[in-house]
């Protein structure tokens, strides 16, 4: 009868070794993990979120200071975040073509889709937005979403949140501070349409290249000059190749909190409030850093050897004047042009 129970006893004490070594493996290994608040199971994610900028960017900042913790947190662990800045998993387009085919799940990139979702070109035409406020007052707002509406269904990527890259100035190694000093120009910018239109109707020679070779372009005299917003002129070391800056303040660039849409759908509706929560929060955090950092950007900037022009209203005047035909190819390409341009404007007021 002992040899019974001992037998018995055994058996039970296997039984339950089991059951513990199997409920460890799922709780380490597995794809799925509790949800506190429902008791029930969910996915488990990783979210490599790949963008261009370098790390101390506001970009990244807000990604390490809040889209990464929030996520992480309030998802209970069943949402992992990692950051892939400063190209670090291609430049733009390849990256954003990782995100669209679901090698990379999210990422933050500028207005690069703009060639075939069109309305979103209409975000960076020139001269357009007055100040951060009314950027963000018509990106976060309804002319925002309309603007979105068409990503999704032609790119198979979902829209969380809009940030902020800033309001583009070109810096140069010789000075700009007329529009004479244009003429000839050697101008990087982006292999955008209305970009290389906007610099060729100002006077420059415009030589297209991606965000990741600008800087050995400047430094090898291959390009005289670029335009960016001088947050990334500071983050990206450019001021070490670069002399001036003049505020033009001629184009406003958002960019873009995406998702794979694939990824988007597999996740649970708890899961994809918390990263879109999470967006929007971490987007306005950048935004508010993108526009109180501009004077420290700019003193930064002044100490390490650049000098500042300010356009007169004069120049400025001109600048608007040469790219005002842009406008008028706008309307006749596009049907909603006129009544988008129309109505950002009114968002000044």
């Amino acid at each position: 009868m002992k040899k019974v129970f001992a037998l018995i006893s055994t058996l039970l004490l296997m039984t339950s070794l089991f059951l513990v070594g199997c409920s460890s493996q799922s709780e380490v290994g597995g794809s799925e993990s509790s949800n506190a608040n429902s008791g029930t199971k969910e996915k488990e994610q990783l979210l490599k979120v790949a963008n261009y900028f370098a790390s101390d960017h506001p970009q990244n900042v807000a990604l390490r200071e809040k889209f990464k913790p929030i996520v992480e947190e309030n998802s209970n662990g069943s949402l992992k975040v990692e950051i892939y800045d400063n190209s670090q998993l291609g430049a733009e387009q390849e990256f954003y073509d990782g995100v669209r085919n679901g090698t990379i799940e999210m990422g933050i990139p500028g207005m690069i889709m703009q060639s075939s979702v069109e309305k979103l070109g209409a975000t960076e035409w020139p001269f357009l937005f007055k100040d951060y406020a009314h950027a963000k007052k018509v990106l976060t707002g309804p002319i925002g979403d309309e603007l979105l509406a068409d990503l999704e269904d032609i790119h198979g990527v979902h829209p969380l949140a809009w940030s902020a890259n800033g309001f583009r100035m070109f810096s140069s190694r010789d000075a700009i501070e007329s529009m004479e000093d244009f003429n000839g120009m050697r101008l990087r910018m982006p292999n955008i349409e209305h970009y290389i239109a906007l610099g060729k109707a100002l006077g420059a020679n415009v030589t297209p290249m991606p965000f990741s070779e600008i800087f050995t372009a400047l430094e090898q005299k291959v390009v005289d000059g670029q335009d960016n917003p001088i947050a990334t002129l500071r983050a990206s070391g450019w001021y070490e190749v670069q002399n001036y800056v003049l505020e033009s303040r001629h184009m406003f660039s958002p960019n873009l909190y995406i998702i794979n849409s694939n990824v988007w759908t597999s996740l649970s509706e708890e899961q994809q409030q918390v990263i879109e929560k999470s967006a929007k929060e971490a987007a306005a955090y950048e935004w508010e850093l993108m526009e109180q950092q501009y004077a420290e950007n700019k003193t930064f900037l002044e100490e390490n050897g650049m000098t500042f022009i300010t356009p007169s209203a004069e120049f400025l005047s001109e600048m608007e004047e040469a790219v005002a035909p842009l406008y008028e190819d706008y309307y006749k390409e596009y049907p909603w042009a006129k009544d988008i341009v129309e109505r950002i404007k009114a968002e000044a007021n």
